[in-house]
């Protein structure tokens, strides 16, 4: 590319607009116009974290935070040479937004305001001189010559850019898949990712409200197992480590339409020996007590009171009076409690999918297209996501400050 003078960004979220921002820092004599199909901008910045914006995470290790996406780990590597944890964080706080880390190594603006995030990239913006478009429906685009056709919903006359940056997101209803994949551009189906279980016939769902702070989670047939917080919920199971869980089995659990057994060790411990070699110290040393009120576990009391009626023991039942055969069977139940799972529920405002554009249509050093020179893309767009925790939000950041390099 001889000349960039006029850029068009398309998308409004967290990749679209640090694309612009880098375009502008990269190629300041450009003209930048960002196109956002909405009446706002930046929607997911604002209810991010429960509205106080989970900017990034505090991991710097590079190793360490491929591995926090199921998709697109590996092809991130490079990518986070150039603009990482520490490079999103180090920005912020150079213009003014304080920044503070959790200890489950969530990044949140100290403020805890998504406000003050969504005002420090408009603020960039309209000093760098970036005209933001709101409204706009991208109907095509093409190439003509050495230029990009850019078609848009009720206007006659269509535009023309030297470089293009796609930045839709992830959701299939306005990411514009139809349209990128007349651009010879592979796609893979997008499914949703990060969302909760539901467990409308399991009775745990009265526990409501108790969180377990470390368990095992497995999903039968599926080769999935991770570890972490659980909450259980009204209408299921949620917490980090369920949605851990969705987000590395997204694809497979769509194929099953989300039917499936999980499997929860409550107590991280999975020796079986020495969980029964605990539990009959306690009945050594509360032989009066009832297993009902006296915990062998460091577990929240109703929920051990739960699984203790689970297992059929009697809320009388005098920890003395436990056979072990009694007692092995509730130590099983403590390493693989199962339930059913149907259904999901996704948080609709902070939709995140896996799929999109895939990667192998994309060349990864500059996030220019394979087959179109002058088109790149950023964030959600990609077949690239995150488990929870800052990291969708960091590949966004990471994506759209190297498309807007404008490398060819």
């Amino acid at each position: 590319m001889k000349e960039i003078n006029n850029v068009a960004v398309l998308g409004g979220g967290a990749a679209g607009f640090f694309a612009a921002l880098s375009v502008k820092k990269h190629h300041p004599q450009a003209k930048v116009i960002l196109y956002e199909k909405t009446t706002k901008v930046l929607a997911k910045v604002k209810i991010s974290g429960g509205g106080r914006c989970n900017v990034t995470n505090s991991d710097s290790d590079i190793d360490a935070l491929c591995m926090a996406y199921p998709r697109g780990g590996k092809q991130l590597r490079n990518l986070f040479y150039r603009f990482n944890t520490t490079d999103t964080q180090e920005w912020f706080e150079s213009r003014g937004i304080p920044l503070k880390s959790e200890a489950d190594g969530r990044v949140f603006p100290v403020s805890n305001k998504s406000q003050s995030i969504i005002d420090c990239l408009m603020q960039e913006a309209e000093d760098l001189g970036i005209d933001l478009y709101y409204n706009k429906t991208i109907t095509s685009l093409k190439k003509d010559g050495i230029l990009w056709n850019l078609s848009i919903k009720d206007e006659a006359a269509t535009k023309n850019f030297n470089a293009v940056v796609i930045a839709t997101g992830g959701n299939p209803k306005i990411s514009g898949f139809d349209w990128i994949k007349t651009l010879n551009h592979k796609i893979i189906a997008p499914v949703p990712s990060l969302f909760t279980f539901n467990m409308p016939n399991e009775k745990i769902t009265e526990l409501m409200g108790v969180t377990v702070e470390n368990v095992y989670m497995k999903i039968k047939k599926h080769g999935i197992e991770v570890s972490g917080p659980l909450l259980i919920t009204h209408w299921g199971m949620s917490g980090p480590t369920i949605l851990k869980g969705s987000a590395f089995g997204a694809q497979k659990l769509a194929k099953c339409e989300y039917q499936f057994e999980l499997l929860i060790n409550w107590v991280g411990e999975k020796n079986t020996t020495i969980l029964f070699n605990q539990l009959q110290a306690c009945a050594n040393q509360n032989p009066q007590k009832t297993l009902f009120n006296q915990k062998a576990f460091s577990l929240p009391q109703r929920l051990w009171q739960f699984l203790v009626q689970k297992n059929n023991i009697p809320q009388t039942k005098k920890w003395i009076d436990l056979s072990k055969k009694e007692g092995r069977r509730f130590v099983e139940c403590l390493v693989n409690d199962k339930y059913l799972v149907s259904g999901k529920t996704t948080f609709k405002d902070e939709f995140v999918t896996c799929g999109g554009v895939s990667l192998s249509s994309i060349n990864l050093k500059t996030m220019e297209s394979k087959t179109s020179a002058g088109l790149y893309f950023a964030g959600e767009v990609l077949n690239i996501d995150g488990i929870t925790g800052g990291y969708n939000f960091q590949s966004a950041w990471t994506t759209g400050f190297v498309a807007g390099q404008l490398k060819t």
